[in-house]
């Protein structure tokens, strides 16, 4: 890989274990000298880039870890911004872009990961199989207003759905507010599913339908993925049918 003065990597680093990262990732990890990422990201990275110089922020400073990211490069050196999943996907990368225009002489290079959705559904076993959207139910950057449109256009288009941010501590009821958005237009009974801690220790699944997934309790390391019509639990697994016809 080519390394070159005042570069930035923004890395999607999948869901965590380093047999999920993609060996583009990697490559630019190692030809970094400096690798910058939210405090939790940077401890999932494990001993393998020990030798960098390794520095973090925490939550909620997203655009001081963007500016320190241009601060190192700046003095020369090859940096890496390290993103859960793909950084491309409610990551740092457009605000890399945007901050980036205060700044000269430097290169960005966006590093694909895979993302919580793709990770997340092979656990479940193929619920993404037709067409699908993602939608956040974090109200930090997005007003509610917004992300309750977006459901129920979901909804009535009958995508399947992967929703990112389920839960937090302040926001411990809005899976179940979404479930009430969605059944308005989709049966109780539609098959569904969640997977906690993907790719990382402790992972675990659950299928179910919506109306069970209403009363679930999920956190922030959870990704939940709503069927469309053709969505079926075929062996405990989660499965959407692409229309094939099977003899």
């Amino acid at each position: 890989m080519e390394i070159n003065m005042n570069k930035i990597y923004i890395v999607g680093m999948g869901p965590g274990f380093e047999s999920m990262m993609t060996k583009q990732a990697i490559d630019a990890l190692e030809a970094s000298d400096v690798i910058v990422g939210y405090t939790v990201y940077i401890k999932l990275l494990g001993e393998k880039f020990q030798t960098k110089e390794l520095l973090t922020t925490p939550m909620r400073q997203e655009k001081e870890r963007c500016h320190l990211c241009f601060k190192k490069a700046l003095e020369g050196k090859t940096v890496s911004l390290v993103c859960s999943g793909d950084a491309g996907i409610y990551g740092l990368a457009s605000l890399m872009y945007e901050i980036g225009q205060e700044y000269d002489n430097v290169e960005l290079s966006v590093i694909p990961g895979i993302t919580a959705a793709n990770s997340g559904a092979a656990v479940l076993g193929a619920p993404l199989n037709h067409d699908f959207c993602t939608i956040s139910l974090s109200d930090l950057l997005t007003p509610w207003d917004k992300i309750e449109k977006r459901l129920v256009a979901a909804a009535e288009g009958d995508f399947v759905i992967a929703l990112y941010n389920p839960s937090s501590h302040k926001r411990k009821d809005y899976l179940m507010r979404a479930c009430d958005i969605l059944l308005r237009a989709i049966e109780p009974d539609r098959a569904c599913g969640y997977v906690e801690n993907i790719g990382r220790e402790g992972t675990s699944y659950t299928v179910c339908t919506l109306g069970e997934l209403r009363s679930a309790q999920v956190n922030m390391f959870t990704t939940v993925f709503i069927g469309n019509e053709g969505t079926q639990i075929i062996d405990g697994m989660l499965v959407t049918r692409r229309g094939y016809q099977i003899e």
